[in-house]
């Protein structure tokens, strides 16, 4: 049995703008349309039986019913207990996201353009910065915590490991990749070299750097990212950071427009 966890996520986020109305239209659905379909869909299958055995002169067959009843109530039972997991850890990662893009948005104070999960070819990217010091992709890894002990992440500019172990999935990897898709698309659309540097972030984790791991990406905690930015040097003039905000709202608005035909 493994050990028992906790969310490193200890205050939760603020509410996103239009929340309460996405939220009133998912109650809206849940209450006016979902709820009397379900009736309306099981009383047509009843009534579609009746009329079957009305036709045929079937006898009734409670037996039938009462193995599919129990079978089916089991299926369901098991699925949510199996599904009960990924649900938590998908509720996690959201409420890991949502604190961070809130942080983010802070640093449009400094001259930094933010956008949020920007979607790939099969994967997305959490955050970007486009700034003054540069093009950054933001990974956000909400990672539970044991409940007991002194939990650290180390990253010896290479490889992380969460207590000595190593994750099954690599966000070194991830990280760098995404990095190098952005600046693919950068260079494509606006015709110039933007240098793109890989960031991941871990909600509510002491990290402990190697010597020398800072050159080539960030591994951090997300309060220490302003201190970060606010060292680093000026990369890009203000002209810069409007030309690849400008084309990534651009990929992004095509992109979103695409999704809903």
């Amino acid at each position: 049995m493994s050990a028992p966890t906790k969310s490193p996520i200890t205050d939760k986020p603020l509410r996103n703008p239009g929340q309460s109305l996405e939220e009133a239209r998912r109650k809206l659905f849940e209450d006016k349309i979902e709820t009397p379909f379900l009736f309306a869909l099981f009383f047509s299958l009843m009534a579609a039986m009746e009329w079957w055995r009305y036709y045929f002169k079937q006898p009734p067959s409670p037996i039938i019913f009462t193995i599919c009843a129990v079978l089916l109530a089991g299926f369901t039972a098991w699925r949510f207990w199996k599904t009960r997991p990924q649900v938590h850890a998908i509720k996690q990662g959201i409420e890991g996201e949502k604190a961070v893009g809130q942080f983010l948005e802070r640093l449009r104070e400094s001259g930094y353009h933010v956008f949020h999960d920007l979607i790939g070819t099969g994967f997305n990217v959490d955050h970007v910065l486009i700034g003054p010091g540069g093009v950054f992709t933001i990974e956000t890894k909400t990672w539970s915590k044991p409940l007991r002990g002194d939990p650290m992440i180390k990253f010896d500019g290479e490889q992380i490991t969460v207590d000595g172990r190593e994750p099954e999935r690599d966000p070194v990897i991830q990280a760098r990749a995404q990095a190098a898709w952005l600046k693919g698309l950068l260079a494509e659309s606006t015709g110039c070299a933007y240098e793109v540097f890989p960031v991941v972030v871990f909600p509510g984790w002491f990290i402990k750097q190697g010597e020398g791991t800072l050159r080539n990406m960030w591994v951090l905690e997300p309060k220490a990212l302003a201190k970060f930015l606010a060292k680093a040097p000026q990369r890009l003039a203000l002209d810069e950071v409007k030309l690849a905000s400008f084309h990534l709202s651009r990929f992004i608005r095509t992109s979103e427009q695409g999704r809903s035909t």
